[in-house]
């Protein structure tokens, strides 16, 4: 794979599936646009997190990619990830995807959700029946985040949702899905760690970032 830089905010625009709905002021797409680019390390809030976390404090941003396809077991389809990130950690590297949310998740109605639960339901170690009120787009982009640690023999996972929302809209569904994978989050801006997958160690966390970036207006955050 061939990587362009980013050089503009508009160069995250191009990967998109139908850019003229998911590229404006107020869609998740741009608000994460907003707030990483430019920038050569993390945003503060996501600083923030790792630091919490003896796993991950320290970590350094090695590479970052928008929009990023990684195929799927079975039935499943490819997930495309908002922001796919590898980091360096003390304990080795770490596979991170970030799920930009601004709303509440999508709902996914379309035919086929139990075979793709059920092609990573082995991955994921969760035990049947399908939880329905389990969001499609986390079962995904964890199994991304297992996928590529996996790829580049990284140590471990993180799945990031970096929020743009000022009532941290999703966050109940978040909660949920952690404590499926077996862990408690308490409150938004902390790292959880759940049990390990095929040996990677495995984390969650919710960042809170800038509300200015919800509203089509970049902020400084380096």
């Amino acid at each position: 794979m061939i990587l362009v830089p980013a050089t503009s905010l508009e160069d995250w625009k191009k990967p998109l599936d139908d850019p003229d709905e998911q590229w404006k002021p107020g869609t998740s797409a741009h608000a994460l646009a907003s707030s990483w680019h430019g920038l050569m390390r993390f945003p503060r809030e996501i600083s923030a997190l790792f630091s919490g976390s003896d796993a991950t404090r320290n970590a350094t941003l090695l590479l970052a990619i928008p929009e990023h396809h990684v195929p799927l077991a079975g039935a499943a389809r490819a997930s495309q990830t908002d922001l796919w990130l590898l980091a360096r950690t003390p304990r080795g590297l770490l596979s991170v995807v970030v799920e930009g949310k601004v709303s509440d998740w999508q709902v996914d109605e379309t035919p086929g959700n139990r075979e793709r639960w059920a092609a990573l339901r082995g991955l994921l170690e969760i035990e049947p029946p399908c939880d329905g009120s389990i969001r499609p787009q986390l079962l995904h982009r964890t199994a991304a985040a297992l996928l590529e640690a996996r790829r580049f023999f990284a140590r471990g996972a993180a799945v990031i949702v970096h929020s743009f929302s000022q009532s941290c809209d999703g966050f109940g569904d978040f909660q949920h899905f952690v404590k499926v994978m077996g862990g408690l989050m308490k409150a938004p801006g902390t790292l959880v760690a759940v049990p390990p997958r095929e040996g990677i160690e495995l984390f969650f966390g919710w960042a809170q970032g800038p509300f200015d970036c919800a509203q089509g207006r970049p902020t400084a955050t380096s």
